[in-house]
């Protein structure tokens, strides 16, 4: 695993990885933004009471806490930027670390768009509900660690494996597999959740999943 994360950090700042690169720290940048502002602003349409002090301390909390809750759901939502751009610099990293792989395997737009937007919804619905158990020490970071591993691991890996393996195949060695790939999807949700770290992440996460995936179906 540290082989396959070392190449993937390497991946990332990789001269021919730059526009990718620019492009995910520009469209994970507004996301965030656009997911504190929203919460932002239907907060600020709330009266608390009378008071305007007391208004606006209310209003502040609540931007605070719209905040931390558009981290926590980050992972799931850079699982929609990652279906939108990432196919291309998988194919080049496939190029460059692995260059006697066959053709890639025809994926259909609806296919991919289902996939992801299956998981992706299924992911904020379950970090909605079980969002109160972040808040708690030490349990909160198992269970956040522990469901993002296995959200994101599951997603990441379908992106890559589904170029090369059919449907059912992909599905043998997700089983079979199952805890690596979690393993591996835990550490990208780490990433995802360190400030500033998190903006490259999508684009570091998929290089890492490559890497692992081709030596986990290697043997």
């Amino acid at each position: 695993m540290f082989t396959a994360f070392s190449l993937a950090v390497a991946d990332t700042f990789a001269p021919e990885q730059r526009r990718p690169l620019f492009l995910s720290l520009g469209l994970a940048l507004a996301l965030l933004v656009a997911l504190w502002i929203g919460a932002s602003v239907l907060i600020d349409g709330i009266r608390v009471s009378g008071l305007a002090w007391l208004d606006w301390a209310a209003h502040v909390f609540g931007s605070l806490a719209a905040l931390a809750v558009a981290w926590i759901l980050y992972p799931a939502m850079s699982m929609l930027i990652l279906g939108f751009f990432l196919d291309g610099v998988i194919a080049a990293l496939e190029r460059a670390h692995y260059p006697a792989l066959p053709p890639v395997r025809r994926i259909g737009l609806t296919e991919a768009a289902v996939s992801g937007l299956r998981l992706a919804g299924l992911a904020i619905v379950i970090n909605l509900v079980i969002l109160p158990l972040y808040f708690a020490p030490a349990v909160g970071q198992v269970a956040y660690y522990g469901l993002n591993g296995w959200l994101v691991g599951r997603e990441y890996f379908d992106q890559v494996a589904l170029r090369r393996l059919e449907r059912r195949e992909a599905l043998a060695l997700w089983r079979a597999q199952r805890g690596a790939v979690i393993a591996a999807g835990a550490v990208i949700a780490l990433l995802l959740s360190v400030p500033f770290v998190s903006l490259v992440a999508p684009l570091t996460g998929a290089a890492f999943m490559l890497h692992r995936f081709e030596a986990l179906r290697r043997g």
